[in-house]
């Protein structure tokens, strides 16, 4: 099976993807992107939350010509998203999209496809072969009876060999589902066959709060499966609520570390402070930091630095007063009312100033 590792290198505008490059992080503008402001300044935002390739639809000509002023504008990998028209696929990359996203069973017959790859390649120009569960060829349904991870798997296959046979293999592949099982099945399959970077993503996952947690399920299965390149956390919402979530993700794996981790116990009838809104006050306290750490908020002194080892930095809360720790080394006791301050002087002292202001400044 082609992992994380095996996977062949991608150059999507000067972002590479797959052969062991970093998981990328996208998301999709839902601005209209024939609104060249709108799109811009959503995609700013994006940048700033952290998105490394964004992707934009292209439903029409005023679409397509927009990519250029759009493309000029920012600084991430530009990405046309297409359906059906082949003509938009080549009016995108004529206006500067740095790859394509098709399905090219729906973009029409092998002339049309044909004419698509052609463009793609003179200009070096990736292109995401897309397939979707909801969207499978009638008689793949018709084999296996409905959306199964078989029929995702070898319809990708399929129009993988397509462009293959036109002499082009600047690909990346997504197989989406909103069914977590098949979904991650169907990337099993797909990475046996071949070694191109996957494109990964739980489609139509939900609101911010259930979406996200469906994808970290059905990303988590993936990424443990070293299977994955970039991704997309699909969420009905602000495409920014997406990038703190895929940032968590990967956090979370293992795959890279942004910002804060924050360790905290669950509390219990041991608890003798407000444990809940002391994590609650630190959390929003070190939102602004981009630096990877670990910061534990325990509530027990007894079992707290222990249990919180692995943190960087730490505070474990008693009866009126607290330890402040450091990978698992109590460094001091500290007043209750003090706890919130000391660790963050302890992390600024540490860091060389990584998070400035006081902690009412913060607050």
């Amino acid at each position: 099976m082609f992992t994380h590792e095996d996977t062949k290198q991608v150059n999507i505008g000067g972002v590479l993807v797959g052969g062991g490059a970093p998981i990328r992080i996208q998301s999709m503008t839902n601005t209209p992107t024939g609104d060249a402001k709108a799109t811009i300044d959503q995609i700013l935002r994006l940048e700033d939350a952290g998105c490394e390739i964004v992707r934009s639809t292209v439903p029409d000509l005023e679409a397509a010509e927009s990519l250029r002023k759009i493309r000029s504008a920012i600084h991430i990998p530009l990405v046309a998203d297409i359906h059906f028209d082949y003509r938009m696929a080549i009016a995108a990359m004529e206006n500067g999209a740095d790859k394509i996203r098709i399905n090219p069973g729906n973009i029409g017959s092998i002339e049309r496809v044909r004419k698509v790859v052609e463009v793609a390649k003179e200009r070096q120009i990736p292109i995401r072969v897309g397939v979707n569960a909801g969207s499978l060829e009638k008689e793949l349904l018709e084999k296996y009876g409905g959306p199964t991870a078989e029929a995702l798997a070898e319809s990708a296959l399929k129009n993988v060999r397509l462009i293959e046979d036109l002499g082009y293999d600047q690909l990346v592949v997504s197989m989406k589902a909103s069914n977590i099982r098949l979904c991650a099945d169907a990337h099993r399959l797909f990475a046996e066959k071949r070694p191109y970077p996957l494109h990964i993503g739980i489609t139509e996952a939900g609101t911010v709060h259930d979406g996200t947690i469906k994808s970290a399920m059905g990303l988590g299965i993936l990424l443990y499966a070293r299977l994955g390149d970039t991704l997309r956390v699909s969420l009905t919402g602000d495409p920014v609520e997406e990038i703190y979530a895929a940032r968590k993700i990967l956090t979370f794996s293992g795959e890279r570390r942004f910002g804060v981790e924050l360790i905290s116990c669950p509390t219990c009838g041991r608890t003798q402070i407000d444990l809940i809104g002391l994590a609650g006050r630190v959390e929003k306290a070190l939102q602004g930091i981009d630096r990877p750490m670990k910061v534990a908020v325990m509530g027990c002194v007894v079992n707290g630095p222990g249990e919180a080892r692995e943190a960087d930095y730490g505070i474990a809360g008693g009866q009126g007063e607290g330890l402040l720790f450091k990978k698992g080394k109590v460094l001091r006791k500290v007043p209750e009312d003090q706890l919130l301050d000391a660790l963050l002087d302890l992390i600024r002292q540490e860091e060389g100033g990584t998070h400035g202001g006081s902690a009412a400044d913060t607050l």
